[in-house]
């Protein structure tokens, strides 16, 4: 079981975002309250629920055991996950 984030680069305003999530829905919320994402950020609606994290968040992830993934492993990651 694991977090990932990727190294997408999607400006929001003057932020630039990334994605992260996980093999779990549990996992995922226990990385977002550990680096400081709220909840209402989430987005469960989406193809694939997942956080939009700001770089510094996403630094946070990985110190706390996100793995950073490419853009090929993330695809995996997901189809694999949307499979389950």
């Amino acid at each position: 079981m694991a977090v990932y984030v990727d190294a997408s680069i999607h400006n929001y305003g003057r932020m630039t975002m990334c994605h992260m999530l996980a093999d779990t829905e549990k996992e995922l919320h226990e990385m977002a309250d550990k680096i400081g994402i709220k909840r209402k950020w989430y987005q469960a609606n989406a193809s694939t629920p997942h956080y939009d994290i700001c770089k510094a968040k996403r630094i946070l992830a990985v110190e706390n055991g996100a793995i950073e993934v490419g853009r090929k492993e993330m695809v995996s990651i997901i189809r694999r996950l949307r499979a389950a």
